[in-house]
């Protein structure tokens, strides 16, 4: 008896899923079909939200270019220590060691007065007047520290280390100032407010188009209820869930942000090959374009659900006003 209890029971659950199921099929079907019913508010509303997508891609694909490019210059950037000619090589250990411990410094390295000389003559090994110059002239180059930090704006540590110590003192070219980065410093901070600078522009653009999107796919919902009025009524009447009313308006929204996001996401990764070697040297593309291409699933997948959560959003609040339901 209980036997029979549990399999009547586990049928009645059985059929309950399959309706379930058979329902949200039709209202994916009908959903698609009014996807159709409407050409230009339907291409208005995808071209829309294919720009609103577009822009949010735009905007973090140039954030993570330019914060792998500050971070690329930052690390070729370092800090010039010059030390007299002559300065002894004992000096020269002492003056590294005790840099490698400040706790800012991230290495340290030194390029004798010989060693320069060879550098510049090698630069310049096409440039006649410099190689004429260098062999005429009586001074040597300058011994050069050169410090790498943590971050080329934190050079508290440094100044007070090269003021304070006395090998270093002892030992500094009194011609020549330390660098601590001079002009390069500057481009460092230009660049980190261009960054500050293109990541709020993004946001702003990012959130005027998501609104202007989400008001287009609101008044193209709107429009569909409007168009389908009697037929809603009907199904009124007729019992038919509050769901499956709303339903077929939200798979239509859907529709939208999968198809929004498919075009936008071609169209972002297609900008980056093409930028990648059209922009100014020094600029890192291609780690950015390397990133997308690894996880583009997952790319693609974040950009549907963005646009389906955009058409969701939209749809409902349209069918709560408008279906009365």
């Amino acid at each position: 008896m209980a036997k029979s209890k549990m399999t009547s029971k586990q049928f009645a659950q059985s059929k309950r899923k399959r309706r379930q199921w058979i329902t949200f099929v039709r209202m994916c079907r009908y959903g698609v079909n009014n996807f159709s019913r409407n050409a230009w508010l339907t291409v208005a509303a995808t071209a829309v939200m294919t720009i609103t997508l577009l822009i949010v891609f735009a905007t973090l694909a140039a954030r993570n270019t330019l914060a792998t490019t500050v971070d690329d210059i930052k690390d070729k950037v370092d800090m010039s220590i010059y030390l007299k000619t002559d300065v002894e090589k004992k000096d020269v250990d002492t003056i590294t060691t005790s840099l490698r411990k400040l706790e800012t410094v991230t290495g340290v390295s030194y390029v004798s007065p010989q060693d320069a000389r060879a550098a510049f003559a090698e630069q310049n090994s096409k440039n006649s007047e410099a190689l004429s110059a260098l062999n005429e002239a009586s001074n040597k180059f300058s011994g050069t520290v050169r410090v790498k930090l943590v971050d080329i704006n934190d050079t508290d540590e440094l100044a007070s280390f090269v003021k304070n110590n006395k090998t270093v003192q002892q030992n500094i070219d009194p011609n020549r100032e330390p660098s601590f980065a001079g002009e390069r410093k500057s481009a460092i901070e230009g660049i980190a407010k261009s960054v500050v600078f293109a990541d709020r522009v993004g946001i702003i653009a990012t959130i005027i188009f998501v609104v202007i999107s989400s008001l287009i796919v609101f008044n193209t919902i709107r429009m569909a209820i409007f168009n389908r009025k009697d037929e809603i009524e009907m199904m009124k009447l007729v019992g038919a869930d509050k769901g499956f009313i709303r339903g077929p308006f939200i798979v239509e929204a859907v529709v939208y942000g999968f198809i929004a996001a498919v075009i936008a996401t071609v169209l972002g990764v297609s900008g980056l090959y093409w930028l990648k070697d059209r922009l100014i040297s020094g600029v890192q593309v291609e780690p950015t374009l390397n990133f997308v291409m690894t996880y583009i699933g997952f790319v693609l997948l974040g950009m549907i659900m963005l646009g389906a959560l955009i058409g969701v959003v939209s749809s409902l609040l349209a069918t709560r006003r408008y279906l009365k339901i």
